[in-house]
């Protein structure tokens, strides 16, 4: 997996909140809450965030698998016992992937795990929903071929496609669902 990330993302390891940076021309990111309000306060609008998730995710079409990356932050760069309990029992099946430097002047490592899940839609609201409260972060879901990447947040989604043709094509299906800010944000 590490090969292909390198072969389809040189400019970028899986740094989840650097790829919008790294490759802006293909980058378009979804608010998942109408009025780009940032967290769900009941189950209605959990509901229009997994509708969202799921319906951009469906058209991105994973085929029959999803990559699902989660991540741990660390302070050395040994895998430690889990510190974030939320990730493990959100992605309980999720293996060792790689070990990131995040910040070489203030050591901090980022730990990723990687697993693969069959798709379709609400196979992963667990996570979904995490992401949603801020319980889980730096969040990577791709199809078995990388090639595209989905970055749920809380408050959306950014969402790396192949080509700047297919990422206005996306944005022009979901246009309600865009940012009015000039930066896009």
């Amino acid at each position: 997996m590490t090969a292909l990330w390198q072969e389809r993302w040189p400019e970028c390891p899986p740094f989840a909140h650097r790829l919008r940076g790294r490759y802006p021309d293909r980058w378009v990111r979804f608010h998942s809450l109408p009025g780009s309000k940032r967290h769900p306060e009941n189950e209605g609008e959990y509901g229009v965030v997994l509708d969202r998730h799921h319906t951009v995710l469906s058209a991105l079409d994973p085929g029959a698998v999803l990559l699902v990356v989660t991540s741990e932050w660390t302070e050395g760069p040994a895998v430690t016992p889990a510190q974030w309990p939320r990730r493990s029992e959100v992605a309980p099946s999720a293996r060792h992937w790689q070990t990131l430097l995040e910040d070489p002047e203030d050591p901090t490592y980022i730990q990723l795990y990687a697993e693969v899940v069959p798709w379709r839609p609400g196979v992963i609201d667990v996570l979904l929903r995490a992401v949603a409260d801020d319980e889980l972060a730096n969040v990577i879901l791709a199809p078995a071929d990388l090639r595209w990447l989905y970055h749920p947040y809380d408050g959306g989604a950014d969402v790396i496609l192949p080509t700047r043709e297919q990422r206005d094509a996306l944005k022009t299906r979901h246009r309600g669902w865009l940012s009015q800010q000039p930066s896009r944000l």
